[in-house]
């Protein structure tokens, strides 16, 4: 069951949005914004489709998305489709990246080593519990002291699956390398029964 989640649902969202994760500045910021994106009440691929058009303007790194204007960046989550909620995210991710240059010296990872990492996040504007659980299951990839990251949204996955609802017994599963796959791959399964029934189909076949 895991080797087929993991061969068809196993890209983490920061892949499918064009980010090649590394522990450092620059996508480390792109999984920020994109969490915040994908936590709004609106479709993942809209998300997506919406944080890779906000690199394509250019709003790579805090510093470039303060110097854009507000409007520069409703038209970049408009390209993306992400219209419901452009102008108050527009403003949230001007604000946002004001605060990592102003407090964080732009820089995600020194976040990482405050006192508590999780409320840093979470004083980012439009990063709320749902935010930092995103970001938090896909940076176990280069964060590895939060492995295994498996919040409720990809626990929920497992359970619809049949697997273990334990984070520890649903790590003994997969290499460490696995386990932000594995996480995306669970979220997508607890947001879809299509993609459940897929993987359940591919499993007993």
């Amino acid at each position: 069951m895991v080797r087929e989640l993991l061969k068809r649902h196993g890209k983490t969202y920061a892949e499918e949005a064009g980010i090649t994760l590394r522990d450092t500045p620059q996508p480390l910021y792109q999984l920020l914004v994109l969490s915040l994106l994908l936590s709004a009440r609106i479709r993942s691929d809209i998300a997506l489709a919406s944080s890779r058009a906000l690199t394509r303007a250019g709003m790579k790194d805090p510093k470039r998305m303060a110097e854009a204007t507000w409007q520069q960046r409703v038209d970049a989550l408009g390209e993306g489709g992400y219209r419901r909620y452009d102008e108050r995210t527009a403003t949230q991710l001007g604000q946002g990246a004001e605060l990592l240059l102003d407090r964080w010296g732009g820089d995600v990872r020194r976040m990482r080593k405050s006192d508590d990492p999780e409320r840093a996040l979470r004083e980012v504007p439009g990063i709320g519990p749902m935010g930092v659980a995103i970001f938090l299951r896909e940076a176990q990839a280069v964060w590895p002291e939060y492995q295994p990251y498996l919040d409720d949204k990809a626990l929920q996955g497992a359970e619809r699956l049949g697997l273990p609802k334990s984070p520890e017994k649903l790590a003994g599963m997969v290499r460490k390398d696995e386990l932000a796959p594995l996480a995306a791959g669970l979220v997508r399964v607890a947001l879809s029964k299509d993609v459940a029934e897929e993987v359940w189909d591919a499993a007993r076949g």
